[in-house]
């Protein structure tokens, strides 16, 4: 089977972000933006990818889809929106650094992402050294953000991080990032990124694409 084949069957088979799964229909606007970031902190502690984006679309769903509605919620209230997605192992602390991350973008960047992007003049590693002051997200938290943000953000394409990486080459495509990136269009980036990430997680999935 050529890459080009391969590329076709993992799109077809596993081509969507995990923004669009936590039902976030990301633009270049504060609201998008911040649920991408707290799905971001929410995947990048060791749980399982479905279960972080269920939390991801329960917090939005209790009303805590914006940093506002975060930073003016209560704790036991996140704790419980968290839980009612099974996201339970590190609920807690998850509860606690939501509510500080929340505060932190209102006070800094008045609850918009964009001007953390231009803050860091749109440069893709000085964003990723910004979002990582976001408590519990860390290098890997931000290299999701920004796996996913290139949708919306050209500047940050392409973006394919270590995970990516490693499902490229378990289905027999190739492990460098320049090879990779001609597989694709520009435009299809995030969703190809992501898709890759799936099949990292999931050997069962993995084979169906190989």
């Amino acid at each position: 089977m050529s890459e080009k084949d391969i590329v076709r069957r993992l799109l077809n088979t596993a081509g969507r972000t995990f923004a669009a799964e936590a039902g976030i229909r990301l633009t270049d606007k504060p609201a998008p933006l911040y649920r991408l970031l707290v799905l971001s902190v929410l995947l990048s502690t060791r749980i399982k990818a479905d279960i972080a984006v269920d939390a991801a679309r329960e917090l939005h769903q209790a009303g805590l889809g914006t940093p506002r509605g975060m930073a003016e919620s209560g704790w036991q209230e996140r704790v419980d929106a968290l839980g009612r997605a099974h996201y339970k192992r590190y609920d807690e602390q998850t509860a606690t650094a939501l509510g500080k991350g929340a505060e932190l973008l209102r006070e800094r960047y008045s609850g918009d992402l964009r001007k953390m992007w231009s803050w860091a003049e749109r440069d893709p590693d000085a964003l990723r050294e910004l979002l990582t002051e976001v408590p519990r997200l860390g290098p890997v938290g931000a290299d999701i953000f920004c796996r996913e943000a290139q949708q919306v953000w050209p500047e940050l394409r392409p973006h394919l991080d270590k995970k990516a990486l490693q499902g490229a080459e378990r289905i027999g495509l190739p492990g460098d990032p320049d090879r990779l990136v001609g597989l694709v269009d520009d435009d299809d980036l995030a969703v190809f990124a992501a898709a890759l990430v799936r099949v990292a997680l999931n050997a069962k999935l993995a084979k169906e694409v190989a």
